[in-house]
C-alpha cells in the first residue's frame, strides 16, 4: 500500500462551488429573517392560549382544522417544518401539525384562481379536494406510525 498523501486542492470547481453556496445562503436569508418575524408575531398575537383553544386535543376536529388551516396558508416545505416545530411546543396536537403540514404544502386554497385559470375549475377543485383528504390521512398515519415505535 501506498502511504502517499491526497492533497485536496481549491482549484476553480472549488471556488465555483463556493461561490454558488454563498449565493444560495445569500438569497435565503430573507426567508430565514422573515420566519424569525413571523414567529415573533405568532408570540404576541397568536398566544398559547388562543392555540389551545382552537386545537382542543381532540383527534379529529385538531385534525380537521390543522388541514383546514394549512390549506390556507400555503406554502413552501421547509418553512412547514419550522412552523410545525413551534405549534408542537405550544402544546397544538400531533395530528393537527400532521394535517397543517401536509396541507401546507399540498392544498392551496389562495392560489386556486390561478390554477382554475391554468388548468381549468375541474382539475383544480378535485386536486384541491383529494390533497385536503389525503393531508387528513397522512396525518393520522403519521401519529399511528409515531406511537407504534
Amino acid at each position: 500500500m501506498s502511504s502517499e498523501k491526497t492533497t485536496v486542492t481549491k482549484g476553480p470547481k472549488f471556488i465555483e462551488s463556493l461561490s454558488r453556496a454563498s449565493r444560495s445562503m445569500a438569497l435565503s436569508l430573507p426567508i430565514i429573517l422573515s420566519l424569525l418575524f413571523l414567529f415573533g408575531w405568532m408570540q404576541v398575537f397568536l398566544p398559547r392560549k388562543v392555540l389551545l383553544y382552537l386545537f382542543r386535543g381532540q383527534a379529529f376536529s385538531d385534525t380537521l382544522i390543522g388541514a383546514l388551516l394549512g390549506s390556507i396558508f400555503t406554502g413552501n416545505a421547509a418553512n412547514s417544518y419550522i412552523i410545525g416545530g413551534e405549534l408542537l411546543q405550544r402544546g397544538v396536537s400531533l395530528f393537527a401539525v400532521a394535517a397543517f403540514m401536509t396541507a401546507w404544502v399540498t392544498v392551496g386554497i389562495s392560489q386556486l384562481p390561478a390554477e382554475v385559470a391554468f388548468l381549468g375549475r375541474r382539475f383544480a377543485v378535485a386536486r384541491n379536494s383529494i390533497s385536503l383528504l389525503l393531508a387528513v390521512m397522512v396525518a393520522v398515519a403519521a401519529v399511528w406510525t409515531w406511537r407504534m415505535f
